[in-house]
């Protein structure tokens, strides 16, 4: 069956709206600020293989849009809309990057780099109250990063595992049934 217009919206568009729910989900549970988005953004690997970076693109700001529209805990839907949503498509671009110590330090500057801008909006403009509630001293800030990029290393790993799965076990299945 031909790769039609229509089915690349419906997909990216069904995808796009089970984002929404994955950081509803999160929200949910409370514990999902940080694991809800990488979970999402795993959704954008089906439209990237498939039908390339604009479309999914596409999807991811429809999804970012939803999200930070419907989504009540502003802090996991600006994680998912300014750090982890796009990364998937980041990676395609940064994994053409030699030699490899230039490509990580490329994906972590990508990495810190948003997560700064994310937190900057956060703490100045829409939540300026949370500033009390994170830690103040640079003895707590500095393992915090550490944790975070370390979750962030497991994630780019987890994109290309999950990428792999893709394209040799679910893409025969989507061809066949689709």
């Amino acid at each position: 069956m031909k790769n039609t217009q229509s089915r690349r919206i419906a997909l990216c568009g069904v995808l796009a709206a089970l984002t929404v729910v994955i950081l509803l989900v999160g929200t949910a549970l409370g514990i999902g600020t940080y694991a809800a988005p990488m979970l999402a953004s795993f959704l954008l690997i089906p439209p990237l293989v498939e039908y390339g970076p604009r479309a999914a693109l596409t999807q991811y700001a429809a999804a970012a849009v939803l999200g930070l529209l419907l989504v009540p805990d502003p802090e996991l839907s600006f994680f998912y809309a300014l750090v982890l949503g796009p990364y998937p498509v980041w990676k395609t671009v940064l994994d053409h990057l030699h030699p490899a110590a230039l490509r990580w330090a490329a994906k972590l500057a990508v990495f810190n780099l948003s997560a700064g801008i994310m937190y900057a909006l956060l703490l100045l403009v829409f939540l300026p109250g949370l500033a009390e509630t994170m830690p103040a001293t640079l003895a707590l800030w500095v393992p915090l990063v550490l944790l975070c990029n370390l979750a962030f290393v497991l994630c780019d790993r987890a994109v290309t595992a999950l990428t792999l799965v893709y394209r040799l076990r679910l893409r025969r299945y989507w061809k066949k049934r689709f």
